[in-house]
């Protein structure tokens, strides 16, 4: 049996000219086998996904002052991407600079072996309206698709992070009688409502059952989750981006 495991999230703050870092403990005991913690990028992106385990979990303790890239970036939008070579020109301080440095050396990492990571300062998404009562943006608890054998990769640095809920713990919404019978209303149909489902990603959408205990994903740690694909032999992990404090960015890696 996979033995639980607790991460611990490190996270900068200013305090007049002063950087000092809060550790914090993350507790994994309910996590239900359903994440493994590794000690390096071999082992993040190596280590198969079986049985129960859909989350990998590279637990590191970042050094460095992520606030200040955040500070120091120009933004456009509720969403701004940084593109290595802006990164590099930021004028920072030293702390800054180990920032940077992880951030450039994550970047390559992921590019060296396939992946398209983007790097992003986040003030908010977009909210989904279409349908009130069954929203589909990133706020939802949620699984990834793809037509080909693939993982997400995500990694918070500053700001809130992104949860993932024991599968057991989640029931799918399209199957949950009064959800479904709003949607077939609204196809008008039972003809290729499945299809109608997929096409719209309301299939991909889940509820936390009651007293289900979401997990965070902590500061500083690169996470490689499971995706629904064709090949794929486990469950795909079901997550969710976090509700932003007002004033308060995130700094956010995914692929």
């Amino acid at each position: 049996m996979l033995q639980p495991c607790c991460v611990l999230t490190k996270q900068c703050y200013h305090l007049n000219d002063f950087i000092f870092a809060l550790t914090i403990m993350i507790d994994l005991s309910h996590a239900e086998n359903q994440i493994r913690c590794v000690t390096n990028f071999q082992d993040l992106v190596s280590t198969p996904f079986s049985g129960e385990i859909n989350a990998i979990c590279w637990n590191r303790k970042l050094t460095g002052d992520f606030s200040e890239i955040v500070e120091k970036v120009a933004l456009s939008g509720n969403i701004t991407e940084i593109e290595p070579g802006e990164l590099r020109q930021l004028q920072l301080s030293e702390q800054g600079q180990l920032a940077r440095e992880i951030l450039l050396n994550d970047l390559d990492i992921l590019k060296a072996h396939g992946a398209s990571p983007s790097l992003n300062v986040i003030n908010y998404y977009d909210r989904d309206d279409t349908y009130p009562f069954f929203p589909t943006d990133v706020y939802s608890f949620h699984v990834d698709r793809s037509p080909i054998p693939t993982n997400t990769f995500l990694c918070t640095y500053y700001g809130e992070s992104s949860e993932i809920l024991p599968n057991s713990q989640a029931q799918k919404k399209v199957l949950i009688p009064e959800i479904r019978d709003q949607l077939k209303k609204i196809y008008g149909t039972d003809e290729d409502f499945e299809s109608f489902l997929s096409e719209h990603f309301f299939d991909l959408h889940y509820q936390a059952k009651p007293n289900a205990r979401p997990i965070s994903l902590g500061l500083g740690h690169l996470w490689r989750l499971a995706v629904d694909h064709p090949e794929s032999q486990v469950p795909p992990c079901i997550h969710r981006a976090p509700k932003e404090k007002p004033g308060q960015l995130r700094l956010l890696l995914i692929c």
